[in-house]
């Protein structure tokens, strides 16, 4: 690091605007993300809510929700098309605007600078930039509910002709339109952020910070922001495609043929599979943008909490590694049912399988590293459990979609509802909120109430289970994604009881996060004041003041001489020996380092 540029971090003065709204640190672009994502996380929520009170009381008259939704409502009773918007909305909402934003946007900013000891990103006004995308993109989407037609409505897919014909449905009007603006933008925000992430990584690591002695959260969001900058720019495209489609008169994805309203549509020469290979190619990805962030927050509270060194190293970089590779080569297990050739098919189900080696790998590498340990069970910890939990429950259930044979009977069905909300939706929800209760007291500079934190932990916990597992059987029994009422159909009416139940636990779920956004706030606000390394950990962010000042360190930027991990070593005084430690000569019985700060040999 240069004089010039250790000058360009130190304090100076400014002002309330500068410092907290458009601000340039870091650790205040990670915390607005995880902020707005929490607002995000609240609406997308509250359309949750919707969706299960129409699916399990679907003759019920809610007067509240038609004063609330007057558009939405008719008779006290919701509308077909308002559903279908509903569902479109929180899909979209909960993947790109809370789980994406708060897992990469949030911690990838506040850690990433901290883990490696820079003093902030490479580019902070790009940096900036990236984050003031977000709330315009934020609007731009809420802002389709109040348009004539109402929000998109071809789902969170946005499948053409749907999506690409302005009267295919109500929601084709306007709201898709926006709904395609507001993706764009918010993309452009992931790859500003993604190129800060990489460049960062590889450039402004601290003396003796290697490659190998990064930490596993750190590693997972260099890895996410590779997969960002190569699968987003793909439906960025299709984006653009699609709005040509809808209001320039081009052909991309809507073929010739088509009826409606009794009309012929004029367009001619498109596929609708084209959008369905550019949407997959990075939705896929998606999943692992979604999931590798936790993966290396669950390995940090793990081994933290655990006091035990993470278990294969190597390894768990490795299949993080793997995955991100092979994301890119699964995409078409979606399309099983688009008339792909069956050897293509095979060839997809061959990828997805493998795909689930390396993510067995962490499994098998979390629980060795929880085997034999001394295990405090904090909030943290708990949800980082309870991550383990949820990713093998939806993987499980992932095997059996990724034969072509099977998924061809449970695509449209709530198996994969029940499956994409496990491995993907709630999995990450965990990871998210383990990372929150970590890494409060370095953010904020107090704790969090770990007693509501263990109520929130159980509460929710159990109401996942109670809530996405019945699924499974919904699915089998034949219900549809995207139903309106069971009750339109014979052969589903005997499912009416099962759906009353998830509602009900759905209701419950939604409460407990009540308790996670009390304590959240009450913490911030009067939460005890929290000391520089309360966790007791090795790595670099803890080693700063708490919460950090500008410019991370003071005049002297740290120095690495070991790997993040080295918890519990024989002989040491402390179980716990920060990063920043010096190396000591080999003892009798006692581990020691290679020189490239790797897991301890034996």
């Amino acid at each position: 690091m240069t004089v010039t540029h250790d000058h360009a971090h130190a304090e100076h003065k400014q002002s309330w605007i500068t410092k907290y709204v458009f601000s340039q640190d870091h650790k205040i672009i990670g915390i607005q993300y995880l902020l707005t994502s929490f607002v995000m996380a609240a609406i997308g929520g509250v359309l949750a809510m919707l969706i299960r009170m129409q699916l399990g009381f679907p003759t019920w008259n809610f007067y509240w929700a038609q004063w609330l939704f007057p558009g939405g409502f008719s008779g006290n009773q919701m509308k077909p098309d308002f559903y279908l918007a509903v569902v479109t909305m929180h899909g979209t909402i909960m993947i790109f605007f809370v789980l994406t934003t708060a897992l990469s946007g949030g911690f990838g900013n506040f850690l990433i600078p901290l883990t490696i000891g820079a003093r902030d990103m490479a580019f902070p006004f790009l940096n900036m930039l990236s984050y003031w995308l977000y709330p315009p993109a934020i609007v731009i989407l809420l802002a389709s509910f109040l348009v004539t037609g109402g929000a998109a409505a071809a789902g969170w897919t946005a499948y053409p002709p749907l999506s690409a014909l302005r009267n295919a449905v109500p929601g084709s009007h306007m709201g898709q339109t926006l709904w395609l603006m507001s993706l764009a933008l918010l993309i452009l925000a992931f790859l500003f952020g993604s190129l800060n992430y990489i460049t960062t990584v590889l450039q402004l690591r601290a003396r003796g910070m290697s490659m190998g002695r990064l930490p596993l959260v750190t590693w997972a969001q260099f890895l996410t922001a590779i997969l960002m900058l190569l699968a987003f720019p793909v439906l960025l495209a299709a984006a653009i495609m699609l709005l040509f489609d809808r209001h320039l008169g081009t052909s991309f994805f809507v073929p010739s043929g088509l009826m409606i309203g009794g009309q012929l549509v004029t367009h001619q020469g498109g596929n609708p599979l084209l959008w369905q290979h550019l949407f997959w190619f990075l939705g896929h990805p998606e999943v692992y943008v979604l999931i590798l962030p936790p993966m290396g927050i669950v390995s940090e509270v793990l081994s933290n909490n655990g006091r035990k060194p993470i278990f294969g190293y190597p390894f768990m970089v490795g299949s993080m590694v793997a995955i991100m590779f092979l994301s890119f080569l699964v995409w078409g297990h979606h399309m099983f049912t688009s008339g792909m050739h069956p050897l293509v098919g095979t060839a997809f189900m061959v990828t997805t399988l493998i795909i689930a080696v390396p993510s067995a790998i962490k499994v098998f590498n979390w629980l060795a590293t929880l085997w034999g340990a001394k295990i405090r069970f904090t909030s943290a910890m708990l949800f980082a459990i309870g991550f383990v939990s949820l990713f093998v429950t939806g993987g499980l259930t992932g095997i059996f979609l990724a034969s072509p044979a099977v998924d061809i009977y449970f695509q449209d069905t709530f198996f994969v509802v029940a499956h994409f909300h496990f491995v993907m939706a709630s999995a990450s929800l965990f990871g998210l909120f383990a990372g929150t209760y970590h890494w409060f007291p370095k953010m904020f500079g107090r704790m969090m109430n770990e007693r509501l934190g263990k109520i929130h932990f159980w509460l929710t916990f159990i109401g996942i289970y109670a809530t996405f597992f019945p699924m499974h059987f919904a699915g089998t029994a034949g219900m549809m994604r995207r139903i309106f009422s069971t009750g339109q159909y014979e052969f589903l009416r005997h499912l009416s009881g099962l759906n009353i139940f998830i509602s009900l636990a759905a209701f419950g779920l939604g409460i407990a996060q009540l308790i996670f956004a009390y304590n959240f706030i009450a913490s911030w606000i009067r939460g005890p004041k929290a000391e520089r390394n309360p966790w007791k950990s090795n790595t670099l962010e803890w080693q700063a003041e708490t919460p950090p000042p500008h410019g991370n360190w003071g005049a002297h930027l740290p120095e690495v001489n070991r790997w993040p991990y080295d918890y519990s070593v024989p002989g040491a005084k402390d179980d716990f020996i920060p990063q920043t430690a010096p190396q000591v000569p080999a003892v009798a019985g006692a581990a020691v380092d290679d020189t490239e700060g790797s897991p301890p040999k034996p």
